[in-house]
């Protein structure tokens, strides 16, 4: 008689087909490493047939293992937005919500949209969480966030729903005291020194690709992550960054010792989106879609395009659509 297939035989077999260890897998879910081999060789025998090649470490697909791979991702994902959709239903009725924003958005965006949502979805129950931007998408791509407000990251991101949300243009912030050339910061032998974002961080990174791509090579002297702490020291007059005009915004106790001026030369931006997973409720999507536009363009985009006119149109939220 056919054996049933059991779903956590399937789940614990993708699982292990994207690590290639089981002992990755166990740590992971909790299971002792023992039961997960059980529930490995439980599915390739109700198969019938190999999925893994055991003798190689890590372990890869045999032929049939990576057809059966992509009929098991394909069900899981069917069966996730199954439970998605009768766990929530329509944005009216959804009733959990684990959602991280970007630090630069924490204290003015986060209280308002929650505050919004928790009258718009008067059974969800919310879990907030403040993150840089590669360690929302990662925790998104792993399934322990719903969405997430992030900087759009350099790769493609195939489990992932983008909604854009926001350009937002790269500028310099100088000490106000400054009266030299801006085209002067960028030589080697500067006077001011660079104040850098860690490069570990989406925003240090982007910053770090244009100026490569400029032929422009500063020393690494200062690398920071805090965003507070680098807009600071500018205002000190301990040296120059480059940053964006909504993480400038965010630093306005800083704004009466600190200026702005262009990127000199070819302008560029990030792109901060909203992200979701592939199986969370379209509609509820939308729903904080909208209102994150709506605050962000109250507190962001309109006060800086008021006082800095020549920000006004690169500086701007997006439409969903727009890439």
């Amino acid at each position: 008689m056919q054996k049933t297939l059991s779903l956590r035989w399937l789940e614990v077999f993708q699982l292990i087909s994207k690590s290639g260890s089981i002992q990755k897998v166990a740590a992971e879910t909790g299971l002792s490493i023992s039961t997960v081999s059980n529930h490995l060789r439980s599915l390739e025998s109700a198969l019938g047939v190999n999925l893994v090649d055991h003798t190689r470490r890590p372990m890869g697909l045999t032929p049939a293992g990576v057809v059966f791979a992509r009929y098991v991702y394909d069900g899981l994902m069917t069966l996730k937005r199954g439970e998605a959709e009768i766990r929530s239903g329509s944005w009216q009725h959804a009733t959990d919500l684990r959602m991280a924003l970007l630090d630069d958005f924490d204290n003015e965006v986060g209280p308002e949209l929650f505050q919004f949502l928790s009258t718009a979805l008067p059974r969800c129950s919310f879990r907030h969480y403040t993150r840089p931007s590669h360690e929302i998408i990662e925790k998104l791509q792993e399934q322990k966030l719903d969405a997430g407000v992030a900087t759009r990251p350099a790769g493609l991101l195939p489990d992932l729903t983008e909604y854009p949300l926001m350009r937002d243009p790269f500028i310099l912030v100088l000490p106000i005291g400054y009266s030299g050339n801006v085209e002067a910061l960028t030589k080697a032998d500067a006077s001011l020194p660079f104040l850098r974002y860690s490069r570990d961080h989406t925003i240090g990174k982007q910053i770090e690709t244009q100026l490569t791509r400029l032929k422009i090579s500063l020393p690494n002297r200062f690398e920071l992550e805090c965003n507070q702490s680098i807009i600071g020291l500018v205002s000190e007059g301990s040296g120059w960054t480059i940053t964006t005009a909504a993480s400038y915004h965010r630093a306005q106790r800083f704004h009466n010792k600190v200026k702005l001026v262009r990127f000199p030369g070819k302008n560029f931006a990030r792109t901060v989106s909203l992200f979701t997973t592939s199986v969370y409720p379209a509609a509820t999507s939308q729903l904080i879609h909208q209102a994150l536009q709506k605050s962000l363009r109250h507190h962001f985009t309109d006060p800086i395009s008021t006082r800095f006119p020549w920000l006004a149109e690169e500086f701007r939220t997006l439409p969903a659509k727009d890439t």
